[in-house]
């Protein structure tokens, strides 16, 4: 026999037992996936956010979208957790990631439904997630990190959906220049490229895009000192 699932609302000591409990989870997660999934693909559209302070942000990245919002739901605030765990620890692929989260829960209600076991659910679930990276690794090929060409189609395919597309062929060679600046070999021969540690992006008022340039060594922002 299922054991309940219990949701509690510490704001309204509110309880949530059995399948409204589970359906309650699903569509605040799918609400959550919702919110971005105009943000993905090539014809991806911007969100404008408005902060407390007035200002106005236009962007499609879907972790700096959830980040500015604020849930109660337990669901809804574990998918917003996957997002900044994803770009923590892969730095891209939030939205994708959420939006793929909502959709497998979705996917999982016409079963609880039918009174199948959440553990036979995500037992389905694991097999089809080792189907898809064995396909993923039969399809895959290698790539030649020190080809530019090669590395600036892939940057590109990133760059594409971002406000700054426009200035994609300079965007891509300065990517390339700062991840290769700050990579290293590791233990082992294994190239290490950890951009948080070794490289910052600074915005300075004033000048143009165009402007940009990639520093190597130490970047002192301070005031000019009078002779």
């Amino acid at each position: 026999m299922q054991a309940p699932v219990v949701v509690m609302n510490t704001n309204s000591g509110e309880r949530q037992f059995g399948r409204k409990a589970q359906l309650s989870n699903i569509t605040a997660a799918k609400t959550v996936a919702d919110i971005i999934r105009s943000c993905l693909g090539p014809k991806a559209m911007l969100k404008m956010l408005l902060d407390p302070m007035g200002g106005i942000v236009l962007t499609n990245d879907g972790h700096a979208i959830l980040r500015e919002i604020e849930v109660a739901h337990p669901a809804a605030k574990s998918m917003i957790e996957l997002a900044r765990t994803q770009d923590e620890e892969v730095g891209d692929g939030t939205t994708s990631v959420i939006i793929l989260a909502g959709e497998i829960l979705a996917l999982s209600l016409p079963q609880l439904e039918r009174n199948i076991h959440p553990v036979v659910i995500i037992q389905a679930f694991k097999r089809a997630l080792s189907d898809a990276l064995q396909v993923i690794q039969d399809v895959s090929i290698p790539v030649d990190t020190s080809d530019d060409e090669q590395m600036y189609k892939l940057i590109s395919s990133s760059i594409g959906t971002k406000f700054v597309s426009r200035w994609s062929d300079m965007m891509c060679n300065l990517a390339l220049t700062a991840v290769r600046t700050v990579s290293y070999n590791a233990n082992g021969g294994k190239q290490e490229v950890d951009i948080k540690r070794y490289a910052r992006v600074e915005k300075i008022p004033g000048g143009e895009i165009e402007d940009s340039r990639v520093l190597t060594g130490v970047m002192l922002n301070k005031d000019i000192t009078h002779p």
